[in-house]
């Protein structure tokens, strides 16, 4: 019986393989395989569709970088953004404003699109180069769908290991590894070995959790009840002075004085030791590493002379009887570029293979800003008159204050002008502006009475002090130039 079931079985399957190779003809064939063919670059299409869907993947973004908005910068802080997530951009438009070494620059954006992801905030200091900042997406594009990229985190390399030389005194005890990680400043330190605190109390307000003298303070006036009754072994801590802590905190000196400094509070005198740290914003960084690097670069060499202005106090009298409002300063800086033009040899300045002359004449007057010392410069003041050099003056100096200076006036100049006279300095000498060779330094007016072809005549005095890179003024150019320089200034034009 089951033999001859295997047998109906391979009969059955026999004639059907018959039955097929007879219906599938060669035409039948070969139409089959060309679709094939057709459907092979359609297999799986549902999930490729689906993978190069921007709702799935997301859109692919504009990059906004933080930009280099002047030649010295190395990093820049985020002011204000002046476009919010979601708002249209067209190029041209400005989208934030950047502090820089300089100024407060607007940053404008090159593409047209959306805003569509603020990465740094408003208030965000020391953004490097090239930090991405903010991402873009195209028109026409869901900016709701933009694929934000992964920041990339360095990961540090391990160091080596380090075995520990055999001692004879067995497992360090367990709360060494612990204090391996704590970071105290000298002061802190000094106070928790002195007092037998332990620096594990302490709470780290520092940078980088570092346990500052002030934390030190505070655990100490917490008073006897919350004292650790332990003290930790100073040899315990990091290169800490292996001295044992006294039993008991010592008792004030006869004259009163508490045994360590009260805390500093803002806006108070502090008590004798205490300090307060001041954060340095990037224009005083810049103006710091500049100043050094000009007095240790730059051999100055520094010549005075005193100048009459009589001339021009009667001439600033019959300019504003006609409403025309000019400085003692505008007469200075069309003096000074008068000067510049009939002695060209002044305006130079040094590169790296010499001297090199200079075929404008730009002033730049230092104007004093809530952020540092500023220089807008005055383009082709030789060129302009009086009134015009006072205007562009005025309006400069104010959006230095403002902080609102495009790089390109404040870059550039030739020849720098510094005037403190308003403040009541007699006379004093600048710092030069590298890569320029000079700096005037002018001083107050005041009155002095002097001989005169025989005659007791009260005079206006000035004094002016140039400071000059002697590699490329000597002295005796430098008096040169002074002596042309009051000529002109002595007998003003209007």
């Amino acid at each position: 019986m089951a033999a001859s079931m295997r047998l109906g079985r391979r009969a059955a399957v026999t004639a059907l393989r018959l039955i097929t190779q007879s219906t599938i003809t060669p035409h039948s064939r070969g139409i089959a395989q060309v679709r094939a063919r057709r459907s092979e670059p359609w297999a799986g299409c549902a999930f490729r569709h689906l993978s190069r869907s921007p709702r799935a993947c997301g859109v692919a973004p504009l990059q906004v970088q933080m930009p280099a908005l002047s030649p010295t910068m190395e990093e820049g802080n985020i002011v204000k953004w002046l476009k919010r997530e979601g708002e249209e951009v067209a190029a041209g438009d400005a989208l934030c404003e950047i502090e820089t070494d300089k100024a407060v620059v607007v940053m404008e954006s090159s593409e047209d699109g959306v805003l569509a992801k603020i990465l740094v905030p408003e208030g965000s200091r020391g953004v490097r180069l090239g930090t991405l900042i903010a991402l873009m997406a195209a028109e026409g594009e869901d900016w709701k769908q933009v694929e934000i990229p992964v920041p990339v985190v360095a990961t540090p390399t391990p160091a080596p290991p380090t075995v520990a030389p055999p001692t004879a005194a067995g497992p360090a005890p367990p709360l060494a590894p612990a204090l391996k990680q704590l970071r105290l400043s000298p002061a802190a330190r000094h106070i928790l070995d002195t007092h037998g605190l332990d620096p594990r109390q302490a709470k780290a307000t520092g940078p980088r959790g570092l346990i500052t003298k002030e934390d030190a303070l505070k655990l100490l006036s917490q008073g006897d009840g919350e004292r650790p009754s332990a003290a930790v072994p100073p040899s315990v801590l990091p290169s800490a002075p292996p001295t044992a802590p006294p039993s008991a905190p010592p008792t004030a000196p006869p004259t009163g004085r508490p045994s360590y400094p009260p805390l500093s509070v803002p806006g108070k005198p502090g008590a004798p030791g205490t300090f307060t740290d001041v954060t340095a914003s990037s224009v005083r960084r810049v103006i710091a590493q500049r100043l050094t690097q000009s007095k240790r670069s730059i051999p100055h060499a520094y010549a005075s002379v005193d100048c009459d202005l009589g001339a021009v106090i009667r001439l600033r009298k019959q300019l504003a009887a006609e409403n025309i409002k000019v400085s003692v300063n505008d007469f200075i800086i069309k003096a000074v570029a008068t000067s510049l033009r009939e002695m060209p040899e002044v305006n130079v300045m040094w590169a790296a293979d010499g001297p090199q002359p200079l075929d404008s004449i730009h002033i730049s007057v230092a104007v004093a800003t809530p952020r540092g010392l500023m220089t807008p410069i005055i383009r082709d003041a030789a060129s302009k008159g009086l009134q015009e050099i006072a205007a562009t003056a005025k309006a400069l100096a104010q959006k230095a204050r403002d902080g609102k200076l495009l790089p390109e006036e404040y870059q550039g100049g030739s020849f720098s002008i510094s005037n403190l006279g308003m403040f009541g300095l007699s006379e004093f000498s600048a710092v030069i502006n590298p890569p320029q060779a000079c700096v005037l330094a002018v001083g107050g007016l005041r009155a002095e009475l002097r001989l005169r072809e025989g005659l007791q005549t009260q005079l206006q005095l000035l004094t002016v002090t140039l400071s000059s890179d002697g590699r490329l003024v000597d002295e005796e150019l430098a008096s040169r130039f002074l002596q042309c320089f009051r000529s002109h200034l002595e007998r003003p034009q209007p």
